[in-house]
């Protein structure tokens, strides 16, 4: 099984999410369908910027840790090097 760390953005630069699933593609729904209420559903971050695949829950939940500690101009940093122009990458997950 994969697992995924994912950080999502209200807009450009705007509130960011940090979170960890198998299910890439439905959680990223769940977020755009604000079916579960939360800080993205609050903040309305359902764009995804930026993604991480792994194959051990264990090593994607120790990454989920890392990166909410970080300050926020790092995580900028990570986004624009996978995603300069913080595109919606959900809609190429099913391609």
């Amino acid at each position: 099984m994969t697992y995924y760390v994912y950080m999502l953005a209200s807009s450009r630069h705007g509130k960011l999410y940090v979170g960890v699933t198998n299910d890439l593609a439905r959680r990223v729904y769940e977020h755009k369908t604000k079916s579960i209420k939360g800080f993205t559903s609050q903040y309305d971050g359902n764009r995804l910027v930026w993604y991480e695949a792994y194959e051990q829950i264990s090593d994607a939940i120790a990454r989920e840790k890392e990166l909410k500690k970080w300050r926020r101009d790092w995580k900028i940093r990570l986004i624009e090097e996978m995603n300069p122009e913080w595109e919606d990458l959900h809609l190429t997950l099913n391609q």
